[in-house]
Order: structure tokens, then C-alpha cells, then sequence
């Protein structure tokens, strides 16, 4: 009887391995996360989210976001904190990184264990900075999205996490975007970026 139970798992296993390999997707770890703090807020992230070391002095984090394929282009996740500042000044900056012609874009609030938050998605062709900032060189990307949120955490200021990158790579890790800092969707409310 138990060898029958051995035999029956090792099949059941192998059936899930081999479902797994046709979908190109694992069955199992998939959601799996990992807290990585900066300074006053902590985000769950996935594991699949490669942390790499901050371009630039202006960043606390940043993560690269796999396509999804393994030659599909990966997003980019960075995490700044500048200190609490206009919040429609904000927002408009990152609809405005986009080309106007084409671009569809939506801004959001809602709230999360840290505060407030406000959220712009974004869609079109990208003006991707190339160089330093400083610079204010970039470049047209187009087919891209971004996902960026203002979180005003009380006592702390406001930090700022921006997903950017293919939309086809962008709009698959969108919940896993709004899951990393605690934010719901379905709980947030039309914000205007003017008001």
C-alpha cells in the first residue's frame, strides 16, 4: 500500500512537472514574495524580480521585471523617496514622459497600511532618459507603460515607485505592482491630476 502511494505521487508530480513545461510557467512559487525595506516602507516583491544595485544617487532600489519571454524586454522598477512635494505636479510629470499623440493615461487614489496613495498608468511612447539625468537626453520608446505611485507616508514624506517598460511586460505585473506596497485597485477612486 505504501509503495502504491510512492508511485501514485512520483506520477501525480510528473504529470504537474510536465503541465508546467507545456504552459512555460512553473505550477508552483509563482506568487512567492520577498520583503526588501527602504528606509521608512517595506515592499513585497516577487521573487522573479531581480533586485539590482541603484543607477543612480537618487535611488533607494531598483528591480529588473522580466518579460515574458526570455528574450522579452524587461521592465524597470525604481524606488525614490524625495521628501513630500505637490502631488498633481507629480503626477503630471510622469503623464508628460510620455509622447502626447497616442498616449492614454489615468490617474487614481487610494489608501494602504502606509497612507494615502496616488497612482498614474500610462500608455504610448515612452521618452526614456538616456545618461545622466542631468542630461535630459532621451529616447522614443514606444509600445510602453508605466505604472507610478506617489505614497505619502505619514511622518516620512512621500515615496515614489515607478514601473515602466513594454506594456506587454508592464501589464502582466501589474498586480504584483500594486500588491508590493499594499494598494487594491477595486479600492481606488478617479483622481484629477490638475485639481
Amino acid at each position: 500500500m505504501d509503495r502504491f502511494r510512492i508511485v501514485r505521487g512520483c506520477f501525480v508530480f510528473g504529470l504537474l512537472a510536465f503541465a508546467s513545461g507545456i504552459a512555460g510557467t512553473p505550477l508552483w512559487g509563482a506568487d512567492e514574495t520577498v520583503e526588501v525595506k527602504f528606509e521608512a516602507i517595506a515592499l513585497k516583491v516577487p521573487k522573479t524580480w531581480k533586485q539590482q544595485p541603484p543607477a543612480n544617487r537618487l535611488r533607494l532600489g531598483q528591480f529588473e521585471v522580466p518579460g515574458p519571454t526570455a528574450d522579452g524586454g524587461a521592465a524597470e522598477l525604481s524606488v525614490f523617496n524625495f521628501g513630500a512635494s505637490d502631488v498633481g505636479a507629480n503626477l503630471r510629470r510622469w503623464i508628460e514622459s510620455f509622447a502626447a499623440e497616442g498616449r492614454k493615461a489615468k490617474a487614481t487614489s487610494g489608501k494602504c497600511s502606509w497612507g494615502q496613495y496616488y497612482l498614474v498608468d500610462v500608455r504610448g511612447t515612452y521618452n526614456q532618459p538616456v545618461g545622466p539625468p542631468i542630461q535630459g537626453q532621451t529616447r522614443a520608446a514606444p509600445g510602453s507603460r508605466m505604472l507610478a505611485v506617489m505614497l505619502v507616508v505619514k511622518d516620512k514624506g512621500a515615496y515614489y515607485l515607478k514601473l515602466v517598460g513594454p506594456e506587454a511586460t508592464v501589464t502582466p505585473a501589474a498586480d504584483a505592482f500594486r500588491a508590493s506596497f499594499g494598494g487594491e485597485e477595486a479600492s481606488e477612486s478617479v483622481y484629477d491630476p490638475a485639481s
